[in-house]
């Protein structure tokens, strides 16, 4: 039998479809990638971008024109745990619904018509699922599932549930299968990953973020360990020393900021402030000169006013980020802030993203130029036609002549050209 999956936004959900893949191969499905082929359509969807269900709907339209007499179309993830039942209703040609929190559930609910699984009290964090061969020196790793933080934009904790860390012995009995299986890097994914360990389903005994660092990294042939999204609430300076001292751990953090704007970041119930936040970058370059730094920024949060966005820009300023990811508001459901009458007008919310994005590029091509000259170890992900492309442990992306070195090979790479913020390369 074959399996078609169509995997929509974040890691999380990357991951989310890579279980359903093992656990189907139990039961006797392979993946395709011709859709047509398929016995079997899942399309793993996301509701933190703007207008989710229209695509959604799209999709399952055009697969339903394709699919084979008796092939099943599945709806998956997110968007599958808040709208449930009316997926059913406007799209017949639907055989399921699985809600994000119901992964576990996937060999079951394939045997049941027209059923329905989205409880968001459902317990995975023990769940052993079915691991498959890595294809890649790269491996994502779940350490928690669900959000306890209810930021009043998000959607998560209503697709997600309450927030659970998985056993620590589970993750470092997978990281080694992984490590044994060739993978050199790991990517921790939750959605506050250093909040590790503040609640667990069962007995377990008092461990942190830090803690699970330590272990993991003990772990031979294991070589780089990076992680998403940690939350700057929890960012104490035990945490920031850990992660400035421990080898292993990729000096490259994703640190999100939403907004610079004390009244908006208040408004967004984020917890922290800008003086917090903008403490804890200064730590993490005293303890980590050379750290790379990401963020996600939302434009036009409701009640934002020019000043609030003047402060936003001042952060980017000071920090000089090097990857910005970076939205208009966009109202999801089920959240506090879709209901607000504070709406910012569109014109204003484009505006101010197309002058916070160009603000970015300067600051990046000034970056790129003061690359010149570095030499960074850079761990090979993928050649192409003899061109190599790899990272950096600061998350600094490199591309250069592979030479005799191959794909999972650690290499001394010089900068020597760049080319709108990209760089280009030669081993050294």
């Amino acid at each position: 039998m074959k399996l078609y999956i169509e995997t929509m936004g974040c890691a999380m959900n990357s991951r989310d479809s890579e279980h359903m893949v093992g656990e189907l191969g139990k039961v006797g499905y392979v993946q395709t990638n011709e859709p047509s082929e398929a016995d079997l359509i899942l399309i793993n969807t996301c509701s933190v971008r703007e207008k989710p269900e229209r695509k959604l709907f799209s999709e399952i339209g055009q697969f339903a024109k394709i699919k084979k007499p008796g092939a099943k179309i599945g709806v998956c993830g997110c968007t599958a745990s808040h709208m449930g039942a009316q997926i059913l209703k406007k799209a017949p040609s639907v055989d399921f619904v699985l809600g994000a929190r119901n992964v576990s559930k996937i060999s079951q609910i394939i045997k049941q018509d027209k059923a329905v699984a989205v409880d968001l009290d459902h317990d995975d964090s023990t769940y052993v699922f079915a691991s498959q061969a890595p294809s890649n020196i790269k491996a994502l790793l779940n350490i928690s599932i669900g959000c306890d933080k209810h930021c009043t934009y998000c959607v998560v904790p209503h697709t997600r549930g309450k927030e659970i860390s998985i056993p620590m012995d589970l993750l470092l009995k997978e990281a080694d299968k992984l490590a044994q299986a060739g993978v050199k890097e790991i990517l921790l994914l939750g959605q506050n990953v250093n909040n590790y360990g503040a609640r667990f389903s069962t007995d377990h005994p008092k461990v942190n973020f830090t803690t699970l660092l330590e272990n993991l990294s003990q772990i031979g042939g294991l070589k780089r360990i990076r992680f998403t999204s940690p939350h700057p609430l929890h960012m104490d300076n035990a945490f920031l020393e850990h992660f400035a001292a421990n080898p292993k751990v990729c000096k490259s953090i994703h640190i999100p900021l939403q907004s610079g704007s004390n009244a908006i970041l208040k408004a967004m119930k984020r917890g922290y402030s800008r003086e917090w936040y903008l403490d804890r970058i200064a730590r993490l370059k005293a303890l980590v000169p050379e750290v790379g730094i990401s963020t996600d920024i939302i434009v036009g949060f409701p009640g934002e006013t020019p000043r609030d966005f003047e402060d936003t820009l001042d952060i980017l300023e000071q920090v000089r980020f090097d990857t910005l990811y970076s939205f208009i508001y966009s109202p999801r459901p089920l959240t506090p802030s879709c209901t607000w009458k504070n709406q910012v007008p569109k014109e204003e919310s484009s505006a101010h993203l197309k002058r916070l994005q160009s603000r970015h590029k300067e600051i990046l091509e000034q970056k790129a130029r003061a690359e010149l000259g570095k030499t960074h170890e850079v761990l090979i992900e993928k050649i192409t036609e003899g061109v190599a492309e790899g990272r950096s442990s600061n998350g600094r992306l490199l591309s250069f002549e592979a030479g005799g070195a191959g794909v999972g090979d650690f290499v001394a790479v010089e900068v020597v050209a760049h080319r709108k913020g990209s760089l280009k390369g030669r081993i050294a």
